[in-house]
């Protein structure tokens, strides 16, 4: 098994605990959360290796000898270790530095982002990545913020929009900042650029008869998840309007969870981040069942 996400090892704890014949190679960029894992993992030997690196760098250039996968995960969300240890800023109550990077070697960080980025680009972001319906008055305020100085913090960051929005919105069911927060870690960390490049890959290393399991967390990751599983089920991928087909395709899984799979009441309360989850899972199809 590839565990694409590793995080802290909960999920690899568990498929270890359950199959003992079962040997997970397990991928993260962020070398403090690999620690983690590693100390997590470490009664299972050499059942477990690591690598650290992004997950689509590492099916780009998959290991010569190591065997294909039967099951390849990604948890795509963000771990409570980066909440609540990273230092990061990645929760607004926090005066932590606001870097919001998973591998802080590289890329701009969330500060860097919003002070180099226009207006239009920051609103954008905003909208995009994790719908945030006052995004273009929130960019506003912060271009005006940063006039007086970098906004260097995620305490005052989580402060500056709570004054943009209208205060009905300050009230709702999450806090008023939650989307922007959102957006920027999707941003710096290139969640959504990276996810067509993982699920390719990933596809490609596994198993013929193995699985790709994708657990999202909101709107725009499901989306890229779904219409990439319907596009590799289909024979044909040519455009609608050509008269013939023309790419040789041939469909490549089949869809085993057609809506996705959510969590029930009992699982939200044991573990209340699991409400916004999806899990989705497609089965590689083996070259004689295809024919």
């Amino acid at each position: 098994m590839i565990d694409a996400t590793m995080g802290e090892g909960g999920h690899s704890h568990a498929f270890l605990s359950r199959f003992p014949d079962l040997f997970i190679m397990g991928i993260d960029a962020d070398p403090a959360i690999q620690a983690v894992a590693q100390q997590r993992l470490a009664e299972f030997g050499n059942r477990v290796q690591f690598y650290r690196g992004w997950s689509q760098d590492f099916f780009a250039a998959y290991p010569a000898g190591l065997a294909r996968p039967n099951t390849v995960l990604a948890d795509l969300g963000i771990s409570l270790f980066h909440y609540k240890n990273s230092g990061r800023g990645f929760s607004f109550s926090a005066g932590e530095k606001l870097d919001m990077r998973l591998d802080t070697s590289r890329g701009l960080s969330a500060a860097e982002f919003l002070m180099q980025m226009s207006e239009r680009d920051i609103a954008d972001t905003l909208y995009n990545n994790a719908g945030e319906r006052y995004s273009r008055r929130i960019a506003r305020a912060i271009v005006q913020e940063r006039q007086r100085g970098a906004i260097a913090t995620a305490a005052a960051l989580s402060e500056l929009v709570e004054r943009a929005v209208p205060a009905v919105y300050r009230h709702g069911p999450i806090h008023p900042a939650t989307r922007t927060f959102m957006a920027l870690r999707v941003e710096v960390n290139r969640e959504l650029s990276r996810l067509p490049a993982l699920l390719e890959g990933a596809l490609e290393a596994l198993e013929p008869g193995g699985r790709l399991g994708v657990i999202s967390y909101h709107s725009a990751e499901d989306r890229i998840v779904k219409n990439f599983f319907k596009m590799k089920n289909r024979d044909c991928v040519c455009p609608p309007q050509a008269p013939s087909c023309t790419c040789g395709g041939q469909r490549k899984v089949n869809i085993l969870t057609r809506k996705g799979v959510t969590a029930g009441e009992a699982e939200i309360r044991r573990n209340p981040p699991s409400r916004s989850a999806r899990l989705r899972v497609a089965e590689k199809i083996k070259v004689e069942d295809a024919q």
